[in-house]
Parts: C-alpha cells; sequence; structure tokens
C-alpha cells in the first residue's frame, strides 16, 4: 500500500506500477471522495444510527452518540456496504445540512450555525 498520505483528506498515494495492495487502499480513497466531496447530510441532530439507512446516507454525527456511533461526534458517518464508515472533518470544510436548509462550515470550535440558501 502507498506510504504516503495527503495533509488534507488523507488520500493515500505514492505507489509504485503493478504494486500489491493498490486495490485495497484505492478503493479507500474513492470511498474517502465519493463520502466528502460536494458534502450535503441528512441531518446533525441525530445521535442514533438510523434503523434503516440506505446506502450512501450521510449524517454529522450529534453529542453523545449511541450504538455504532459511540465514540464520533462531531464526524461524518456515512452508509457504505452495510456499515458505517467515519469521516473528521478538517477546518474549512462545508456542508449542507438537509433538514435544515443550510449550508454550515466547519470551524475550530466544530460546525458553525450555517447561513440559509
Amino acid at each position: 500500500m502507498a506510504a504516503l498520505q495527503g495533509p488534507n483528506l488523507g488520500v493515500n498515494y505514492g505507489w509504485t506500477a503493478r504494486e500489491s495492495g493498490w486495490n485495497t487502499g484505492m478503493d479507500a480513497n474513492l470511498k474517502l471522495l465519493d463520502a466528502v466531496l460536494q458534502l450535503s447530510v441528512k441531518s446533525r441532530a441525530q445521535a442514533t444510527p438510523p434503523s434503516t439507512p440506505t446506502n450512501g446516507d450521510r449524517y454529522i454525527v450529534a453529542p453523545s452518540p449511541t450504538g455504532a456511533w459511540v465514540g464520533k461526534a462531531g464526524q461524518i458517518a456515512v452508509r457504505i456496504e452495510a456499515g458505517w464508515s467515519f469521516y473528521a472533518p478538517k477546518i474549512g470544510w462545508t456542508c449542507f445540512i438537509e433538514d435544515e436548509g443550510v449550508l454550515a462550515a466547519y470551524r475550530a470550535t466544530g460546525w458553525s450555525a450555517g447561513i440559509a440558501i
């Protein structure tokens, strides 16, 4: 697998031609990019995973999470292939919060209240 990692999204790179492990690392890269580019989440008020999520559903995990989301408050939870993947936001990320109809930005203090659009 790649020995190098990008400082912003954490995308792996640096494979040599025909290197073993490229497939696994590239799959992880593509899942990450699919999850966080053009970010839109269903809600940021939910601390418990939904009982019937659809592949591709995304949430910002609310404070005091339970179940599969324990310890992931403030992270992006993404339903991928019948499981949850989590991504820690970086300063400057923006996200459309669907149930609020606002665009929020991630700052050192967490997600902004947002602006109506």
